[in-house]
């Protein structure tokens, strides 16, 4: 092969890792953005926008969603994360830096000239085995009074004892069989509010106050009335109104709203919740009549107060309804009371489903945010937990998964044990973050936790973090849910997939994205 022939072949493998590299450098700037805050002595960050407004957090899935991040391949990443976050609700960090590690390795193994196709396959060989792992090692919880569930929310919610309190109470409020329904989360009911007192009560918060000041701010074995519409007449079409027969159905339509809005009063209903708005004429015979009436009720916290109370939502064309039909649509609630210091309304001792609240006080406005994402991230471990079991944490987990990765090694012909080495080295990365947050030496502690696992057995052995001596998890009380982990794996063996099968990059032109034959976009 003539000189020049080899450049040619050199510059097409360039130009084919150059997409490679960028995007892998994109995953290692979005990772080390993240991995500074993992483990009990993690730091936090500080975010900052053009207007000077500043967040300052340790939870990682906030980080990674308000950071500017252009790049395709950091979008991706922030989706992973974002998607672990509504599945779980914690785990994002480690998600990432375990995904950032994935791809940096498989990086370097293809660098070396191990073709992509043969890195992944060890990837997925080796990602099966440790989530195989994961699985055999977790242990359950055995009810909602084991002391473990406690543990459980320290760790997550960054020893916040106040926190982790509330949200275990929260959870035995509101049982087993709840907290395993897959359509319920626990973290839905955590409410941050500064100058309040943190509690845990059988009810929910709405955060509105009634219509005007005449109206009731209390209410006592309360019948509700959900209305998922607006309390307004019917409305016509300008057109319509411009004719006579157009007027005239317009005074009907008026004369039957008012008949209707009267027909709530004689029902004896208390509270009024309203998805939209209220028209004057309904606002003023409502608060004359003592009924408390909120208006443009955010329609989660809507369902929610439907849910608690045993009302049937109804729109405002079902108040046409007889008299006794409509009281079938109606919700029971033990009180209805409005908190004028914290400006919301709470339903308590509702005859529908059983539902918590968690209310968690800050001293200031700039704390509030924060503490609500600590309680939320407790509140997802709990539940978690609940459903999959624990495993060690501290990072103990994940080397205990890579030392069996390892003895894969062997077993594997080809460069596909170059991909089980990836994952080997991805699942000891969050061990040697925590390691190096702590402020100690990552290369050494981590032999030293690999040698003390197999030598004595044990699976849940990694590092204190005060004393900086090999020590086990169960017995410090570091444990983390089993599913957090499960699921951050599967997130992180996804997108290093994803990226490694990345070759080029080509700016898409503008205007509409394609269809296919079926008319959808592809």
């Amino acid at each position: 092969m003539s000189l020049k022939q080899q450049a040619s072949t050199g510059s097409e493998v360039d130009e084919k890792l150059a997409a490679l590299m960028t995007n892998a450098n994109a995953i290692r700037a979005i990772a080390s953005a993240v991995e500074g805050t993992l483990g009990p002595k993690g730091l936090d960050t500080m975010l900052v926008d053009k207007f000077g407004e500043v967040v300052i957090t340790n939870d990682g899935v906030t980080i990674l969603t308000m950071m500017e991040a252009n790049h395709p391949a950091a979008k991706m990443l922030i989706n992973i994360a974002k998607a672990q976050q509504a599945e779980i609700g914690d785990g994002t960090t480690t998600a990432t830096v375990m995904a950032g590690a994935l791809v940096s390795e498989g990086v370097n193994q293809v660098v070396k000239g191990v073709p992509v196709s043969r890195v992944i396959e060890g990837i997925r060989v080796g990602v099966r085995r440790a989530l195989e792992v994961l699985k055999e090692k977790a242990r359950p919880v055995r009810n909602l009074d084991d002391p473990v569930l406690r543990q459980i929310a320290l760790v997550a919610g960054r020893e916040h004892e106040d926190i982790a309190d509330l949200v275990v109470q929260a959870a035995r409020l509101i049982g087993e069989e709840k907290l395993r329904d897959a359509s319920f989360k626990l973290a839905d009911t955590i409410d941050a509010e500064e100058g309040a007192e943190n509690e845990v009560f059988l009810g929910v918060i709405l955060n509105k106050e009634p219509l005007n000041e005449q109206m009731p701010k209390q209410a006592g074995d309360a019948s509700i009335l959900v209305i998922d519409d607006a309390l307004e007449p019917e409305e016509l079409e300008d057109e319509a109104l411009s004719t006579d027969a157009g007027f005239a159905r317009f005074l009907e339509l008026q004369n039957e709203f008012k008949d209707n809005v009267e027909k709530i009063v004689q029902s004896g209903v208390k509270v009024v919740l309203v998805d939209r708005g209220v028209a004057d004429v309904a606002e003023e015979i409502l608060s004359d009549a003592g009924v408390m009436v909120i208006q443009r009720v955010a329609n989660k916290e809507l369902r929610k107060a439907a849910e608690h109370t045993g009302a049937r939502v109804i729109k405002r064309t079902g108040l046409k309804k007889d008299l006794a039909e409509l009281k079938k649509y109606f919700g029971k609630a033990e009180k209805v009371i409005v908190n004028e210091k914290l400006e919301h309304l709470r339903i308590l001792g509702g005859k529908g489903k059983p539902m918590a609240t968690v209310l968690v006080g800050a001293a200031t406005e700039e704390v509030v945010g924060e503490r609500e994402r600590i309680a939320k991230d407790a509140a997802s471990s709990i539940q978690a937990a609940i459903k999959g079991g624990i495993v060690p944490g501290g990072g103990a987990i994940e080397l205990a998964a890579a030392r069996e990765v390892e003895r894969l090694r062997d077993n594997i012909r080809g460069m596909g044990a170059y991909g089980v080495d990836c994952v080997s080295a991805a699942l000891k990365r969050p061990l040697a973050q925590i390691v190096d947050n702590a402020g100690f030496n990552p290369l050494e502690k981590l032999g030293d936790i690999m040698a003390a696992q197999a030598e004595q057995g044990k699976d849940s052995l990694a590092l204190d973090c005060d004393t900086g001596e090999v020590a086990d998890m169960i017995d410090l009380g570091v444990v983390d849910p089993a599913l957090v982990k499960i699921y951050a794996l599967k997130a992180a063996g996804e997108i290093a997939e994803a990226i490694l099968r990345i070759d080029t990059i080509i700016k898409k032109r503008e205007g509409r994205s394609p269809k296919n034959d079926f008319g959808e976009i592809v």
